[in-house]
């Protein structure tokens, strides 16, 4: 299944010249203030011209590089701010699109939020948007290239690599996301801002649960890497009995069983914005409305996907573990699983991305997996039909038997980078260092003069004037 595309937002224009006053003598941050203009400026020129482009050719690595040159910028304004160096005239007001939000036909509102804790959530948001349709982007240009018998080892390893790149993107997306709940939005309210007028997007719980879904993202690519090499030695024949190139089965029902937890906390966490409606309406969006219908679908959807996924391994393990007793277990837990795809393929697991090219890869890793289930029941069903002679457990039966699941990849927790100017920034820091050494001189001067001075008055009288 294809990971989730974001819609990215637009910006309007703003100049920070235009409430940022440089309180330095020398006018220090004059010139910073500028560079800060003009970066915000690349990102929202960045932004338009995504939002004009077709799906195949968003730059995404571009805005990448252009939010990594705008937020020391930023963070520099807001260092500066902190401790004096700049003073605001006016609490500065930046507009941004939401794309997260329930609204009706399908526009994304443009709301107004102020203060420079706005503008640092909305761009560490987009950030997190831009690195995981990167991952996206990047998945899809590799194909379904472990099932392509024509694939040499060296192109398969290289391809592996991609994969675990996209997996990098995404556990940072995860890191940037959690920062984004636990640091940003909580420093926003400490600011005497508290949460009024946000839409859900800059809510502390759609970002965690944003989070967990790029957590997941990156752990159902890391289970197809971890299956890459013994796909491949299975395109021939599917199937049983499974080649010697085949990972630990368990390993792989317990990631899965990781996924299904991931996406099924992600989207609790996405409902609960909208689970309370103010009783009097605003200018701006209704900042306890729902997240798109898109995004929870999606996570119903791919919850459910890993779920039917997780039962087919458990299925696997239990047929190829040589154990006559597990024969009916084998059994039951791949028509537990037959149900769960057949169940998606006929509700039209898919639609929650919404374009007819998604929804047909979506549906059609569906009809795969569900050929593969057969297979695999076919195999297990006539031994035990034939051989094992064990009853078929009960569903009901089957579920005190799963298993706690584990994480493939760890999140890579988000560091902010230094501010370009200001307290915090390198340069700052030199000039302390630089300041502090010119003290040390002076002071180590004035020792050596007054050494001096004494050991010049040694002998008897001296000093005194006759």
């Amino acid at each position: 299944m294809s990971t989730y595309l974001y819609e990215l937002p637009t910006t309007g224009s703003i100049s920070f010249g235009d409430f940022c006053v440089d309180t330095t003598a020398s006018n220090a941050y004059a010139s910073h203030i500028a560079e800060a203009t003009q970066a915000r400026a690349n990102l929202r020129g960045v932004l338009k011209a995504i939002r004009r482009t077709d799906t195949d050719d968003k730059d995404y690595l571009r805005l990448i590089k252009v939010l990594d040159e705008y937020l020391p910028y930023l963070l520099g304004i807001m260092a500066c701010v902190a401790s004096g160096d700049i003073r605001l005239k006016s609490e500065p007001q930046f507009s941004w699109r939401t794309t997260l939000s329930a609204h009706l036909f399908h526009m994304s509102p443009r709301i107004v939020l102020a203060s420079l804790h706005a503008d640092l959530a909305s761009s560490l948001l987009t950030y997190g948007f831009a690195l995981s349709n990167f991952a996206r982007v990047t998945v899809a240009s590799l194909g379904s290239y472990e099932h392509d018998r024509a694939i040499s080892e060296i192109e398969r390893k290289a391809k592996d690599e991609k994969l675990n790149f996209a997996v990098t993107m995404l556990c940072r997306a995860s890191g940037i996301f959690t920062y984004m709940s636990e640091r940003v939005l909580l420093d926003w309210d400490k600011a005497g801002e508290g949460a009024s007028g946000r839409p859900p997007d800059l809510s502390k719980e759609v970002n965690a649960a944003l989070a967990k879904m790029a957590l997941a993202d990156a752990q159902t690519l890391a289970i197809r890497k971890f299956l890459s090499k013994s796909a491949y030695d299975s395109t021939v024949s599917p199937g049983p009995p499974l080649p010697k190139s085949h990972p630990s089965i368990p390993l792989i029902f317990k990631f899965h069983l990781e996924c299904v937890s991931l996406y099924s906390s992600a989207r609790t966490l996405a409902m609960t914005p909208g689970s309370a409606r103010p009783s009097s309406p605003s200018s701006n969006p209704d900042p306890n409305a729902e997240v798109c219908v898109e995004l929870r679908r999606y996570l119903a959807d791919a919850s459910a996907f890993h779920a039917a996924l997780a039962h087919k391994w458990l299925g696997v393990d239990a047929g190829e573990s040589g154990v006559q007793e597990k024969g009916g277990e084998a059994v039951a837990w791949l028509l537990w699983a037959k149900k769960e795809l057949e169940d998606m393929k006929e509700g039209g697991l898919g639609i929650a991305v919404g374009r007819d090219r998604e929804k047909r890869g979506r549906k059609g890793r569906v009809a795969e997996e569900l050929e593969s289930v057969g297979v695999f029941l076919k195999h297990y069903k006539k031994i035990n039909d034939s051989l094992t002679f064990q009853p078929v457990p009960k569903q009901q039966d089957l579920q005190a038997r799963i298993p706690t699941g584990i994480l493939a990849v760890p999140a890579k927790p988000y560091k902010p980078p230094s501010p370009a100017f200001g307290p915090g920034s390198v340069e700052h820091a030199r000039l302390q260092t630089e300041a502090l050494a010119l003290e040390e001189d002076d002071s180590s001067g004035d020792e050596v003069v007054t050494r001096r001075s004494a050991s010049s008055r040694t002998y008897a009288g001296a000093g005194s004037y006759f």
